[in-house]
């Protein structure tokens, strides 16, 4: 491995130490400040040198900023550009867009660079990708583009990409390497480390070598480190992992980046239905599961797509979050609907509009924590029906004792802001009653959607709001009309 590349000298720039790089739009606003400067990403200073780089047309010194940099920075380069100037990035950079730097490019734009690579660098690239790789690389691709990809690939690759590709989504089959380290069970230590060293093809990382019986079942697995540190006659039976997990196939993403995290896997072989090996998922792209899977619950969250990318433009980022917006549009009108019931109380008493935001925004923050924990816990398994109701239940006297603190808090508030010790009573109860039914409900309704087989982090929000809205808004005003009229 080499050593750590130096940057270049940005010795003009150094006085401010808040540089940092973030994704930037198409017309490339200056980074915003007030962050330290992260130590494993380009600084702002650089970035603008090559900007300035890319306007000069000046490809000595363009190659000179790049030519230090790792792969992963580069990529974080190129999606930084506008449009326009990655255009001219790609004609004016002398380097190579190699394997390494494609697999590293967000997949938002990674069409369009395949598409701008001449025809021998983009083959030379995908030559020197794992099979893995090339699998995610062509996935999102246009039926061209993907032919171009295949056809640049040799035999043995490109059947085993397309293998890969007749697997379903999200599955253990498009994630898993076909480049796999095996070794027959009756191998000694020796015979194996011979074995490695005289194969040309291995893949350029590994840290199992997979023993296999006469019918290329998977039986167990050794370490690297163990193999090493065995002598030679030692037979690689007897120096297998505990830790050994065959995948099947067709295991979801999900769940096998759950088994990683769990059981602290740093490889697993993947075995097809009748439990022959196929392949192999290392921890890297389990982790990038895992990954993707928090990025998705927080994007789902809020309402923007599981999807949406800081490289999206701005009618793709319209349209992924216009559905939810309308969504809440109809909750909001429905919540509009009990305070229409309502209307005489509010105009006999008008504090009662005063007030009525509170309550509901304290239901709705009640509600959001609750719903917040309880999706990532069905996320990661850890909340299951052997410990479903003692959640239940402890989220509900949270809620309820949250309930009585602010009740006291507001109902005091409201006493000696309008001077109505009744006023206070009724929005004393309301607060107890809302923030109760909010945290209950943002356990229960994530469950419930988890249960029916929906996505408990794509339409919780929506749910847990209208609830928290209406009982909010009745329990107040019902309150306030029985007790105060």
């Amino acid at each position: 491995m080499q050593d750590e590349p130096q940057r270049p000298d940005l010795s003009d720039d150094a006085s401010d130490p808040r540089r940092s790089l973030a994704p930037q739009p198409e017309n490339e606003p200056e980074p915003e400040r007030g962050e330290e400067e992260d130590d494993f990403t380009p600084s702002r200073a650089l970035i603008d040198q090559i900007r300035d780089a890319i306007d000069a047309e000046e490809q000595d010194r363009l190659d000179a900023l790049l030519e230090p940099m790792h792969a992963a920075d580069i990529a974080d380069v190129i999606e930084n550009l506008s449009a326009a100037r990655r255009r001219v990035f790609m004609s004016l950079w002398s380097g190579e867009i190699d394997g390494e730097i494609l697999a590293e490019i967000d997949e938002s734009i990674r069409d369009e660079i395949v598409e701008q690579l001449p025809g021998d660098v983009l083959a030379d690239a995908v030559r020197e990708m794992d099979s893995d790789d090339i699998v995610d690389l062509i996935e999102e691709l246009d039926e061209d583009d993907q032919r171009k990809i295949l056809d640049a690939l040799d035999e043995t690759d490109r059947v085993a990409v397309e293998q890969s590709l007749t697997y379903p989504e999200y599955s253990a089959g498009r994630m898993m390497q076909s480049e796999v380290v095996t070794a027959p069970e009756h191998w000694t230590v020796g015979d194996t480390i011979d074995y490695l060293r005289g194969e040309e093809e291995l893949p350029d990382q590994f840290y199992h070598v997979i023993l296999t019986d006469p019918r290329r079942h998977p039986v167990g697995y050794v370490a690297l480190g163990r193999l090493l540190a065995a002598r030679r006659a030692t037979p690689l039976r007897e120096i297998v992992e505990d830790s050994f997990r065959p995948i099947g196939v067709f295991a979801e993403e999900a769940d096998i980046a759950y088994a990683f995290n769990q059981y602290h896997l740093i490889s697993a072989p993947v075995v097809d239905e009748d439990d022959r090996l196929v392949g192999v998922i290392t921890i890297d792209d389990a982790m990038e599961v895992l990954d993707e899977e928090h990025e998705e619950d927080i994007l789902r969250l809020a309402g923007v797509g599981d999807d949406s990318s800081i490289q999206d433009t701005v009618m793709e980022t319209l349209w992924q979050r216009i559905p939810w917006l309308a969504v809440n549009l109809g909750t909001a009108i429905l919540a509009s609907f009990v305070i229409a019931i309502f209307e005489t109380t509010i105009s006999e008493v008008v504090a009662l509009a005063v007030l009525m935001p509170i309550v509901a925004s304290m239901g709705g923050n009640a509600g959001t924590q609750t719903l917040t924990v309880a999706v990532r816990a069905l996320a990661t398994k850890s909340l299951t029906g052997s410990n479903v109701w003692r959640v239940v239940a402890r989220e509900a006297v949270v809620g309820l004792l949250n309930g009585v603190c602010f009740a006291v808090v507001m109902g005091i508030v409201a006493w000696i802001w309008f001077d109505g010790v009744s006023l206070g009573g009724v929005i004393a109860i309301a607060m107890v009653v809302n923030l109760m039914v909010a945290a209950l409900a943002g356990i229960l309704v994530p469950l419930a959607l988890d249960k029916v087989g929906a996505d408990p982090a794509l339409a919780s929000g929506a749910f847990v709001t209208t609830v928290t809205d209406v009982v909010g808004f009745f329990a107040f005003l019902g309150l306030a009309q029985a007790v105060l009229l």
